[in-house]
């Protein structure tokens, strides 16, 4: 049984560790890409775009491209989980346009750090990066068009919490957009206990059915897994998924 604490703590040094020195991404490639040798190319996202964000913005550290499926809209508002570099923010503040406003949370300070300064080296100001929890997030109420992340809620120990807190900052009718790591067959007995595996994006994984109950527990009124991409070596249990879910604009009991 791993320890919350001592992944949290582990988790905030590896990544840590690759905003001071810069690094690939997490774990194996999913089948078919390039995602070992970081490039997110391989993963969806438009070369044209990712050659104009400043340099170190792209850290290779995902396992999909939320912003395929997430259908921005000018002067929304957006909320990043776990932001790292800023490539995925950066990118979505071009697609908000001046009107709207991007927000990226991570828990590493150092990562905070240098997604600040690709902000300020590309120019954009609206966009801002918040030190924080993603069991506590450090956004209003009701405040969020479209959340998404990155390969980033299998590291979160609670999960069920991390779900309840973005259905919490999402306004009602917002969207939730996630690429992330699921298990599709049974976690190898070896990784159970390693934080090692665990930092690596692997055996923090839950089982996809599992990682869509958190959601349907948290409220949402409909999610659904949009992709699925087998993950590592062939016979692999993980899976590659672009989860969505929808806040619906009328709640039980609380009025539209």
């Amino acid at each position: 049984m791993h320890d919350p604490g001592k992944i949290q703590a582990a988790v905030r040094e590896r990544y840590g560790d690759i905003a001071k020195s810069g690094s690939s991404c997490c774990g194996p490639s999913p089948a078919g890409s390039d995602c070992s040798c970081g490039d997110s190319g391989a993963l969806g996202y438009d070369p044209a775009e990712l050659a104009a964000l400043p340099e170190g913005a792209d850290l290779g550290l995902g396992c999909g491209n939320p912003l395929a499926f997430a259908s921005l809209e000018d002067g929304q508002t957006v909320l990043d989980l776990g932001s790292g570099a800023g490539i995925d923010c950066l990118l979505a503040a071009k697609r908000v346009g001046p009107g709207g406003h991007v927000i990226g949370v991570d828990m590493t300070p150092e990562m905070i750090e240098k997604a600040r300064e690709n902000a300020a080296k590309g120019g954009f100001d609206n966009v801002e990066f918040r030190l924080g929890e993603l069991t506590a997030l450090p956004v209003a109420d009701a405040s969020v068009d479209v959340v998404i992340s990155n390969c980033v809620i299998n590291l979160v120990p609670d999960k069920a919490q991390a779900f309840r807190e973005t259905f919490r900052v999402l306004k009602p009718g917002g969207r939730l957009e996630v690429s992330d790591i699921v298990l599709v067959g049974p976690l190898p007995e070896d990784m159970k206990d390693d934080v090692g595996s665990y930092v690596a994006c692997l055996s923090g994984a839950v089982d996809k059915w599992e990682y869509l109950m958190y959601l349907g527990n948290a409220g949402y009124a409909w999610t659904g897994v949009q992709s699925e991409i087998p993950y590592g070596e062939e016979g692999s249990p993980f899976a590659a998924v672009h989860v969505s879910a929808l806040k619906a604009e009328c709640v039980a009991g609380g009025g539209c």
